[in-house]
């Protein structure tokens, strides 16, 4: 399994928010790119990223510092956050940005959704933020009429590769993971499946690792030094 830890970006900095919450942020670092050679050094090869403030606005405030992680650190980095056309799409993938991730318009423009898996294949995936069982859009702030099932067999059936699939409830909470869904979604489906939302110990990592899931998403446990880096890879793998 592939650990993907973190970096949330909003203003060029490296923040956390708590359950989807703007309101609940806490900003961890200036430099979001020392953050990348950090997990460089730890033996990281994945970087997850987010524009916080694209995922509201489906702008891309944050691409230079996008970047520049990118250039410092030479991982494998895939970004979320405010992607809702071709030329963001090809903006990033020119830049040398490794995968793009659709969300609120994987759910609002299908069209766009399966000329974006045409075009670029592996190259593109879907994250699926779920609220109360519903699939939330533009920055979690609103949910839409899909529920899990629904939605990630409507993502198979366009040929989708990889789902990165967020439980909001359990984000930055600390509270643990819900290996439960992630059980059963990955039984369901063939896709390629990143688990994202509250790993936060080395027994999270174990539990999605023997679910033989594709990746899983660390985030704040890094920040707050609940997870040892460096461990939770050894786990992983």
């Amino acid at each position: 399994m592939i650990l993907f830890p973190a970096i949330d970006l909003y203003e060029g900095k490296a923040v956390r928010l708590l359950r989807g919450d703007y309101a609940r942020m806490t900003v961890y670092s200036e430099n979001p790119p020392e953050i990348a050679l950090d997990f460089k050094a730890q033996g990281a090869t994945h970087i997850h990223l987010v524009d916080l403030e694209g995922a509201k606005s489906g702008t891309t405030p944050n691409f230079d510092t996008v970047c520049a992680i990118k250039e410092a650190s030479g991982l494998f980095c895939e970004i979320g956050g405010g992607v809702r056309d071709m030329e963001t799409v090809k903006c990033y993938l020119d830049a040398g940005i490794d995968r793009v991730i659709l969300g609120t318009a994987a759910v609002q423009d299908e069209a766009f959704l399966c000329d974006c898996a045409a075009r670029y294949g592996e190259r593109i995936a879907v994250g699926v933020d779920l609220k109360d069982g519903f699939v939330a859009i533009k920055g979690w702030l609103e949910k839409s009429e899909y529920d899990a099932f629904t939605f990630c067999e409507r993502m198979q059936t366009i040929g989708v590769k990889t789902l990165i699939i967020t439980d909001v409830s359990k984000d930055g909470a600390m509270q643990g993971t819900n290996v439960e869904l992630y059980r059963t979604l990955s039984e369901r489906f063939s896709m390629q499946i990143e688990a994202s939302g509250g790993v936060s110990s080395l027994d999270d990592v174990r539990r999605l690792r023997a679910l033989d899931l594709y990746g899983a998403i660390i985030g704040k446990a890094y920040y707050t030094g609940a997870i040892d880096l460096k461990e939770a890879l050894e786990a992983a793998r």
